[in-house]
């Protein structure tokens, strides 16, 4: 048998709302009846019938049907694979329709019949039920039960329906189909008064219906009841309607009035558990979900063996009526205003209820079996207040979705979040019985999600923690720790249960017979309690989950203070228990929370009264600064704010309190609907009682008008609703600047425009709502109106004045100008201003005497304008156009004269520059295809820099200083120092995670703590647990899901992009550490190999030796495109042997003629290394060269008598000037064995070097200055682009091997380091249900190629022991960025105006993007790494480098932090709920180094 129950709509006209959900299917109609198959959802709106797949995906539609016709049945027939659908026209005329139930644009039969409610906008309910004729044949109805009226002469089609009425649905059933006949009798049940049918389902043999009735008789009933009839479906329509027995529904003693508004049955055991949403006393904003027991109860009737007599419904016109039954409530559930829709589900034993609400909440109701509800959870929030109509239904594929109906939108929700709790604590916190700690996965999921029978969840019945503990005492006076576990599990989890119990301050002897679930217990020794309690860890291991938790078990009997439910509680979360208004052993006493919650508290202080809160109406964002009044308020501690059944009140403290008013902020919340408000005193106690309603959030649909001009001050209406909660509105040109509203009501707000300058076109406008902003629209803003004139004349005893304005956008208004005449400082009002046309404005001034007005003021918004008189302006129109036809001759004889002369001289220049652009681009082209690249492979042994060099570089990179005192000197190496005690003592404050955690949240909330600070404390705190590098990874693991928390309402894709905390600077310390021994095997090599090729290629061409720039480059930014021609020179160099003149052999060096001195040393020396595979012995700047030329040598330098000179600045010598020729003999010397010819020192070293010498680029000095004709030859930059492509093509192979290096799977395996934090990010994605693959893709690319590798790809000195140059940087920042971009998301469109370094590996790009995405899915699905073998991998690297920093030099730069913030630092210890021994380690740590006795500064 198919339950179905359809679902009624009534409708209403809501304000239309700007803001559309996501996630919902939306019609274009309003609903009016939607239902649910097996497989799929039939929706009928106003305009068109829709069915959609379960998962709410479009399947098909019928033909559109007029706008006249309304469905009001619309029933799936599963077993007759039909669907039908009836309703009725404007004139209630009826019409049905059967379709196929799998494609409903096949119609199977239609008629002109009336079945169900013959008005629109009746209450009343359809559905089929199953009547069983005999043991073998049972027949399928439909039954209508219809809202009545008492006239009904309008309607001109009849029916023979009645109030509850049965119709055939097969042709060969009594009378045909949609017959009411049976067996050639009409049998139907009527009613008496006005019943509105809310619900109705068939259960078994029974069927039930639910209705509200008003009666019409005064005397019989004197208020309003819900009633519920039963039918027994058997044998006939007949004898199904006769059946008929009745009972009232009373939800209070006194039976007053109430009226149903939602209904749901609770599915499964014996009774029949029903629950239905009542309004108390009438009004439907005081709602309440109510449990009942409807089972049928026939027995009154049978023991009096009279027929029952319904007051309300009967076949024939009763006789005496029967007095029903009163039904009681089993339970009052919930509390809870506007609730109009309810679901029941049956979870195991606990029973689930989906509750919608009139404000558009979707609330989730879990109740254990003995009616004790857990905290409710808020499902679905909308922002506005649209209503959820009756009913939800269930998703019938997996049952894991509801289905939510609104006015024209249907969402499906999911019926619970598991994937979002991150441990089986969480899981079992949640209280939700849809969710189970699956034991193979380590994950919470759906109980049917879990294939394994290794599970735990929630226990039938409700508790507050997973754990609790008991501390008794037996009557010898042996104390013992009673732990017992909440949970229910799969059998093999419930059957492996093992406890083990552990203290640091003594032994804890374990019982002789073994735990049986769920309890185990140990009984302590006889040796007193320490008086701050005794630490205790219980271990609880189910299968292959364990439970740690954490007790601090106390002597009951030192529990000791006056009797307030705070001690009270104090007591019982020790494990013990209250007996006599004092705290006694567990098995002694009441262990009950509730009990403490009913005591009366001392009163040490004045009971607080609250008179009044403004304002008592806020959205769910809460506000700021709201004023509470009332008495006796001096004592006030804070504000605690809690809703109806709220496990989570939150507490606001309070300021500016004068003892009648105080100040305080409304926090936001998850839930709409009214909260209490009370005032905590300093005993903990709460007092008096006034209300709050949260309601939905402002949303703005306009802005009028749409412009403003840009002096500001223009009067704006937003239109919307719920604007009165708007605080300030914000233009985003001025984001600073928070305008107030002058006036706001529920749709309306009125404020003024903030000023703009003239960049400003247009400007989003925001509201703020409490620490909210939230978008509203936007307005264009044009220049102020511009007013050009006016006109006076006088008419009697006014005078009317007329005002002409420049054409403009603004569209003012009369009532936007205020206008004055001026007459001898005298300013009177103009009044009646009316707008005659765009541009034009008139008004009146009243006249007194034959006043003549020569000036107007006009305000405008801030701004005033003043006009004058129209016949002065008249006459410098007249003076203006006699001037300007003379200059205009004057300025073309000038200009025709001087154009001949351009002319000409333009011509002669462009035959110039086109030759040389010709010879310039042929030469590049030739260079491009003739070039070979003959670059050195075999670079020897490669210079890496040691592991604590390599280190202390990337952890301070910007401090020497703290880099000098970190690293140990040499010798000192795995030398293990024994710290002093005080930085023994910080060290180990420091192992504390809660410690280091609190620790690093107070600091980054200090403003004064900049972004230096925080990377030097990363940094400082790297150095001192490098020998712990497993715990700093889980310090860092939980900080980095703060920082994700944090940033989860912001946008996700930017996290870990910059380095703006300390967590993310310890991210790159991390990946530096983990990372260093896969750069020195594997990418180190190539990185090497890369950066020497590049530099071998830029030394090909000119480089000039002021500037740096290079005609080889890739960086066009460092492009030297004035270079001049140049040849190319082997030279031999000869190397001087002591102080005799004897020479070495020979040596072949490549060099330019454009070289300077100091270049040609720096080839000369370059060449002896890559020769002999080490360095010249005789320093760079104790070197001088010699040229042989006629038999004998002469000294080169820089700059001497006949360098060129101009201007002020002097040209280096090359060797062109020297006239170096090819195969020239060059002798090498040193300055210390030869000093009368080297008496030149280097030149960079002079103050000022770059503006007194210049080598290949002219100085910027006049024409004639210049000495040098072929000096003066035009260069034109872009010519020379094609050596940045010559560049490229050299290096190509090296960038092509480096990159692959670092994407490569060598021996398809990764770094460990990288799959264990790409496996954390995912996890903590699908934690916060992030399901875009592009926010998982730019996390993992922020984490490794932005934090780490393109570091070291821009500073290679940080790796080997080299020099990085200026132009070297500029290189490798073009490479890095085409490294950052093969891993970006985004397409580049590029241009011919597009940035060259972006253009010259435009063509690598998809290439290298397609194998970066191969890398991430190739680590993805590799074997997953366990953290056992992670942290041996830490271990290892902790012990690798054991010794090489100064642990105790930072652990005093990490006290300094400490000393400066450490009153912030204990503030958030004591925030975050931390053991007052941390707080006494720390004063105990800053005493030690205050006192400098025991731990000295360096």
């Amino acid at each position: 048998m198919i339950l179905l129950l359809s679902l009624f709509c009534s409708l209403w006209v809501e304000p239309v709302l700007s803001l559309e959900e996501d996630e919902g299917f939306t019609f274009d109609g309003d609903l009016q009846k939607f239902a649910l198959s097996k497989n799929n959802v039939y929706v009928a709106t106003e305009k068109n019938l829709y069915q959609l797949s379960h998962d709410l995906s479009r399947v098909s539609e019928s033909a559109p049907w007029t706008a006249t016709f309304r469905v009001t049945l619309l029933l799936p027939f599963v077993e007759n694979k039909t669907l039908v659908s009836c309703g009725v026209t404007d004139k209630e005329c009826g019409y049905c329709e059967i379709l196929d139930l799998k494609n409903i644009s096949n119609l199977l039969h239609s008629e002109n019949i009336l079945v169900g409610p013959k008005r629109r906008s009746n209450a009343s309910v359809g559905f089929l039920v199953d009547v069983k004729k005999d043991s073998t044949q049972t027949d399928t109805y439909i039954l209508t039960a219809i809202q009545q009226h008492g006239d009904e002469s309008s309607i001109q089609c009849s029916s023979d329906s009645k109030t509850i009425n049965l119709y055939s649905v097969y042709n060969t059933q009594s009378g045909g189909l949609f017959s009411v006949t049976d067996d050639r009798s009409t049998t139907v049940i009527r009613s008496e008064g006005d019943v509105e049918f809310v619900d109705g389902f068939q259960i078994n043999s029974t069927v039930y219906l639910l209705s509200n009735v008003r009666p019409s008789d005064e005397k019989i009933m004197s208020q309003a009841k819900v009633r519920l009839i039963w039918l027994e479906s058997e044998k006939s329509k007949t004898q199904t309607l006769k059946s008929l027995q009745g009972a009232t529904l009373s939800i209070s003693e006194g039976g007053g009035s109430c009226r149903l508004m939602a209904s749901s049955i609770i599915p499964g055991g014996q009774q029949v558990l029903w629950s239905g949403v009542f309004s108390v006393d009438g009004e439907e904003s005081n709602t309440e979900l109510v449990v009942f027991d409807i089972s049928p109860d026939r027995s009154s009737a049978q023991q009096s063996g009279a027929s029952y007599i319904d007051p309300n419904f009967y076949i024939n016109k009763p006789g005496t009526p029967s007095k029903p039954k009163i039904l009681k409530p089993n339970a009052v559930l919930f509390k809870q205003n506007h609730m109009t829709s309810v679901l029941a589900v049956r979870q195991r034993s606990w029973m689930v209820f989906f509750i919608g609400t009139g404000d558009g909440q979707l609330i989730k109701l879990v109740v254990d079996r003995n009616y004790r509800p857990a905290c409710p959870r808020v499902l679905y929030r909308a922002n506005n207040d649209r209503q959820v109509f009756p009913n939800i239904l269930l998703d019938p594929v997996d049952y894991k979705y509801v289905y939510v109906p609104f006015r024209n939108q249907i969402r499906r929700e999911p019926v619970a979040n598991c994937g979002s709790y991150r441990d089986v604590q969480e899981c079992w916190s949640a209280q939700d019985p849809y969710c189970v700690w699956c034991g193979s996965k380590k994950s919470c999921t759906f109980e049917s999600d879990c294939k394994d029978s290794d599970w735990l969840s929630i226990p039938d019945e409700l508790h507050q923690k997973i754990v609790s503990h008991k501390v008794e005492m037996d009557p010898t006076g042996q104390i013992k720790l009673v732990v017992q576990t909440h949970l229910t599990g799969s059998p093999d989890a419930l059957s492996n249960f093992a406890c083990q119990f552990s203290s640091p301050s003594r032994t804890l002897d374990q019982i002789s017979s073994p735990p049986k679930f769920p309890q185990c217990t140990n009984i302590l020794s006889n040796e007193p309690l320490p008086a701050d309690g005794l630490a205790v860890t219980v271990k609880i291991r189910l299968e292959t989950t364990t439970l740690t938790e954490k007790l601090n078990v106390i002597n009951c009997s030192d529990i000791r203070g006056p009797p307030s439910p705070v001690m009270c509680q104090k007591c019982i979360k020790a494990g013990c228990g209250w007996s006599n208004n004092a705290c006694s052993w567990a098995n002694q006493g009441v262990q009950n929370d509730s009990f403490c919650q009913k005591m009366e508290a001392g009163m040490n202080f004045s009971r607080p009264e609250i008179s009044s809160i403004e304002p008592s109406a806020v959205s769910f964002y809460g506000r700021n600064h709201a004023l509470l009044s009332g008495h006796n308020l001096h004592s006030v501690t804070g504000v605690r704010i809690q809703a109806d059944m709220d496990c989570s009140p939150r507490e606001s403290p309070v300021w500016n309190n004068t003892g009648v008013t105080l100040t305080f902020h409304i926090p936001s919340t998850d839930t709409k609907g009214l909260v209490k408000v009370c005032l905590l005193l300093p005993d903990g106690s709460c007092h008096s009682n006034a209300m709050i309603i949260y309601k939905s959030s402002p949303v703005c649909t306009s802005v009028t008008p749409s412009s403003s001009w840009r002096s500001g001050k223009r009067k704006m209406t937003l239109s919307g609703a719920h604007l009165e909660f708007v605080e300030g509105v914000i233009h985003s040109h001025n984001p600073q600047k928070v305008v107030i509203p002058i006036n706001s009501s529920y749709q309306y707000l009125v404020y003024e425009t903030p000023a703009a300058v003239s960049t400003v076109s247009h400007s989003t406008v925001s509201v703020k709502v409490a620490n909210q902003t939230l978008a509203c629209s936007s307005i264009t803003y044009y220049p102020d109106p511009v007013f050009t004139s006016f006109t006076s004349v006088s008419t009697g005893d006014h005078v009317r004045v007329t005002i002409q304005k420049e054409p403009d956008n603004l569209e003012i208004t009369a009532a936007e100008l205020s206008v004055w005449g001026v007459h001898e400082e005298t300013h009177r009002p103009c009044y009646s201003i009316v707008k005659a046309s765009n541009n034009t404005f008139t008004c009146e001034i009243k006249q007194e005497g034959n006043t003549k007005f020569q000036q107007l003021q006009i305000n405008v918004g801030d701004e005033t304008i003043t006009l004058k008189s129209s016949s002065l302006l008249l006459l410098l129109v007249l003076l203006t156009l006699v001037a300007i036809p003379v200059i205009i001759i004057v300025v073309v004889i000038v200009y025709r004269s001087k154009q001949k002369k351009l002319h000409a001289k333009m011509n002669r220049f462009m035959e110039d520059l086109e030759l040389n652009i010709r010879n310039d681009i042929r030469q590049g082209f030739v260079d491009l295809q003739t070039d070979r690249a003959e670059l050195m492979e075999n670079v020897g042994t490669i210079p890496f820099l040691d592991y604590k060099h390599f280190a202390s570089k990337i952890f301070f990179p910007e401090s020497e200083s703290l880099m000098a005192l970190c690293i140990k000197d040499i010798g000192q190496d795995g030398v293990k120092v024994q710290l002093d005690e005080c930085c023994q003592d910080l060290s180990q404050l420091i192992q504390d995670q809660l410690f280091l955690t609190s620790m690093v949240h107070a600091l980054e909330e200090q403003k004064s703590f900049t972004i230096k600070d925080k990377c030097a404390l990363a940094s400082l705190l790297t150095v001192a647990l490098h020998g712990n590098l497993p715990y700093l990874t889980e310090v860092m693991k939980v900080l980095l899901m703060d920082l994700m928390e944090q940033n989860s309402n912001a946008q996700p894709k930017l996290l870990l992009r910059r380095t703006e905390s300390i967590v993310e600077k310890l991210l790159t310390n991390w990946m530096s550490i983990c990372l260093y021994g896969f750069l020195r095997e594997t990418a180190g090599q190539h990185l090497f190999l890369m950066v020497s090729a590049l530099t071998q290629h830029i030394a090909k061409g000119p480089v000039d030796s002021v500037t740096e720039k290079a005609l080889y480059t890739l960086s066009e930014d460092w492009l030297l495109w004035q270079a001049q021609d140049f040849s190319s020179l082997k030279l031999k160099v000869l190397f001087a042997v002591g102080s005799d003149g004897e020479v070495s052999e020979p040596l072949e060096v490549d060099a330019l003629s454009c070289d300077t001195v100091e270049q040609l040393k720096e080839k000369i020396l370059s060449a002896f290394k890559a020769k002999f595979g080490f360095p010249y012995n005789i320093p760079f700047r104790d070197v001088c060269v010699e040229y042989e030329k006629d038999g004998s040598f002469i000294a080169l330098q820089e700059v001497d008598a006949s360098s060129e000179v101009i201007g002020e600045v002097t040209m280096l010598n090359t060797l062109k000037r020297y006239k170096v020729t090819d195969g020239a003999t060059i002798k090498v010397l040193s300055k210390k064995n030869h000093p009368p010819l080297c008496t030149q020192g280097s030149l960079k070293d002079e103050e000022n070097f770059s503006r007194k010498y210049f080598h290949l680029i002219d100085p910027d000095v006049v024409e004639d200055q210049r000495k040098s004709p072929e000096r003066k030859k035009l260069q034109v930059k872009e010519v020379h682009l094609t050596k940045l492509l010559s560049t490229k093509v050299a290096v190509h192979s090296f960038v092509e091997n480096l990159f692959r290096s670092i994407w490569g799977m060598s021996h398809g395996k990764a770094p460990l380091a990288v799959k264990f934090f790409f496996d954390f990010l995912d996890a903590q994605a699908d934690n916060m249900k992030i399901s875009d693959p592009d926010v998982r893709h730019i996390w993992k690319t922020n984490s490794l190629p932005l934090r780490f590798w393109v570091n070291i790809l821009k500073n290679p000195q940080f790796v080997f022991d080299m020099e990085k140059t200026p132009h070297l940087d500029g290189c490798l920042s073009v490479i890095a960025q085409a490294f950052m971009d093969s891993f970006s998301l985004s397409e580049m469109q590029l241009g011919k105006h597009a940035p060259t370094n972006k253009l010259l590996y435009a063509k690598d790009i998809p290439k290298f993007k397609l194998e970066v995405k191969m890398y991430y899915k190739y680590i993805r699905e590799l074997t997953p790494i366990t953290d056992s073998e992670f942290k041996e991998f830490l271990q290892e690297e902790s012990k690798k480098h054991e010794n090489e920093f100064s642990e105790a030099a930072a652990l005093k730069e990490i006290y300094k932090f400490i000393q400066r913030y450490f009153t912030e630092i204990n503030e958030k210890l004591n925030q975050n709920g931390s053991p007052a021994e941390l707080a006494e380690q720390l004063q105990h740590v800053k005493d030690s180094f205050d006192g400098l006795k025991s731990c000295s500064w360096n």
